[in-house]
């Protein structure tokens, strides 16, 4: 079977939701406009239908993804209201070592991540050399813009 996919009950239920929205209105919004756009005349060079019909692929296509991910959702709940390390659904605060600027993440599934609201996805660099460490624990992780020394300040569920 192929990997699960860590995602908050939140993540899970946007998820739904998408996919839910896509097939009851995506979707017959963009035969309309393939309808529309062949009424039009000549296909071979009615760039409207064109368009709609690379649309309506990319529909599909998500619809595809997301139906995957919600088949192989593994909900990850964040009950313990006193983690003692770094794990899903945690709020960890760093701190740089180098230039003592403090930065908060939120452990996160992939579709959940948004590094502009400090959420962060587990798979990525930092996550996953934070997982599994403890309050005052320092790390050296790899980042686009270089080497990032990081010690852990605190750790709690919520954002």
């Amino acid at each position: 079977m192929a990997d699960r996919i860590p995602m908050s009950r939140a993540g899970y239920d946007k998820l739904q939701e998408d996919l839910r929205r896509m097939k009851s209105r995506d979707r017959h919004e963009i035969v309309k406009e393939i309808e529309a756009a062949r009424a039009h005349g000549d296909l071979s060079e009615n760039a409207e239908f064109h368009a709609a019909k690379e649309r309506q692929g990319h529909i599909e296509g998500r619809i595809a993804t997301i139906e995957d991910k919600l088949a192989r959702a593994q909900i990850i709940e964040t009950t313990d209201p006193n983690p003692d390390s770094v794990r899903f659904g945690v709020t960890v605060v760093l701190v740089d070592s180098e230039t003592d600027e403090e930065v908060t993440y939120t452990l996160v599934g992939e579709d959940e991540a948004d590094v502009r609201q400090g959420l962060l996805s587990v798979t990525s660099p930092v996550a996953r050399a934070l997982l599994g460490k403890q309050v005052d624990d320092e790390i050296t992780v790899r980042v686009p813009k270089g080497m990032r020394h990081l010690e852990v300040r605190s750790i709690r569920f919520g954002i």
